[in-house]
């Protein structure tokens, strides 16, 4: 007995394929995209310590 999908079957695949996909992307950029805004702050943290105010 051979297997076929129907294309209702095969646009329902790509449709979660492409909703999970999209997911784990938006996921990943989002938490690359805070690690790097971290350390952007922590490095102006680090500027901002080093460098001492005249008024102190």
């Amino acid at each position: 007995m051979e297997k076929t999908f129907t294309l209702l079957q095969t646009v329902a695949a790509a449709g979660v394929f492409s909703a999970v996909s999209f997911w784990y992307g938006f996921m990943f950029g989002r938490e690359s995209a805070r690690k790097e805004l971290g350390d952007l702050i922590e490095d102006l943290r680090r500027r901002n310590l080093n460098t001492s105010s005249p008024h102190d």
